[in-house]
């Protein structure tokens, strides 16, 4: 198995809540891809949820960052899903897509949270076997 890249992020709970206030469903339609808006706002703290998604993003386009053309990849270009045990694995579509099948790499996600704050770590590998994200 052979590293590409490695990404975390963190995003202040209450800053998305306000940006949710101020902005409301533009918000969500920016950042989430239809699934995963429906699980947001099917939770009992969305910004808790949208928040941790944020992360994840940002942590896997950190990770995608070694790779020529990364730049370009796109908030919906990556999305968040939920094993049925509830393990998050990211599936990217797009770009990412395009990248990630040309580079044979798959991206490990972890996600966390506390009241305040929500995190994410993205690891990109080729090779190995694991649940990582798909493509």
């Amino acid at each position: 198995m052979e590293l590409i890249g490695v990404g975390i992020d963190l995003v202040d709970i209450a800053r998305v809540e306000r940006m949710i206030d101020r902005l409301g469903d533009r918000v969500m339609r920016r950042f989430l891809t239809p699934g995963e808006r429906a699980y947001v706002e099917a939770r009992e703290r969305p910004s808790m949820h949208l928040a941790a998604r944020i992360a994840a993003k940002e942590a896997a386009y950190k990770a995608l960052q070694a790779l020529p053309g990364a730049r370009a990849v796109g908030w919906h270009d990556l999305e968040v899903e939920r094993e049925t045990e509830g393990r998050p694995h990211l599936v990217m579509s797009g770009l990412a897509k395009e990248l990630a099948e040309r580079h044979r790499l798959r991206i490990e996600l972890s996600l966390s949270h506390s009241d305040a704050t929500a995190g994410a770590v993205a690891v990109a590998v080729r090779g190995g076997e694991g649940l990582g994200g798909t493509v």
